[in-house]
């Protein structure tokens, strides 16, 4: 498989990462730099082992994994967008958090990597050599949830809770996203 189709691959499964980690900037008031970074880390550490699962398991389990992948990260990002929009309604302040909880980074970099089991599966049916786009997917997805991050904190400066309700939303309409195009 050539850079380029694994750039833009990479690309791709990035996008989920990039806007939950724009939405999670929006929320969080100190520890900005420990926080982008733990954020890419785990964002770019499940974009890079997903694909590793996928390829292991291969055609054995593709139909049990496909039949419920969507669910699984819709669910996920609608509590985390729900309980956004609900601690954008308390009067604290400027509605951001102090921080975000492992808990939190865990439950997000899941539910946004789990498209990537689906690419390690196809590269798996592809005979395509895991290691070269793992890595790629990994540095790609860092930057971007990173450089994401450090653009919501911006936008959570200036509009605090009305952009805290927003990244909310912006979860809940990933997780719609997800169902959607594996309902339809």
């Amino acid at each position: 498989m050539d850079i380029i189709t694994v750039l833009l691959i990479a690309v791709g499964l990035a996008m989920d990462a990039l806007a939950v980690s724009i939405a999670k900037g929006i929320a969080i008031s100190r520890n900005r730099l420990k926080t982008a970074l733990t954020l890419g880390v785990f964002f770019g550490g499940f974009q890079m082992l997903m694909p590793v699962i996928g390829w292991f398991v291969g055609a054995t389990f593709e139909e049990i994994i496909a039949g419920v992948d969507h669910w699984v990260a819709f669910g996920l990002l609608v509590f985390i967008g729900l309980k956004m929009i609900y601690d954008s309604t308390k009067k604290d302040g400027d509605g951001q958090e102090g921080t975000i909880k492992l808990y939190s980074i865990l439950t997000l970099a899941v539910a946004t990597s789990i498209d990537a089991l689906m690419v390690g599966l196809s590269f798996a049916f592809l005979n395509t050599s895991i290691f070269e786009p793992i890595l790629v997917i990994g540095i790609v997805t860092f930057l971007l949830s990173v450089t994401g991050f450090f653009f919501g904190c911006g936008l959570g400066r200036v509009f605090g809770n009305r952009m805290k309700f927003i990244g909310g939303i912006i979860l809940i309409v990933i997780g719609l996203r997800i169902l959607l195009e594996h309902v339809l």
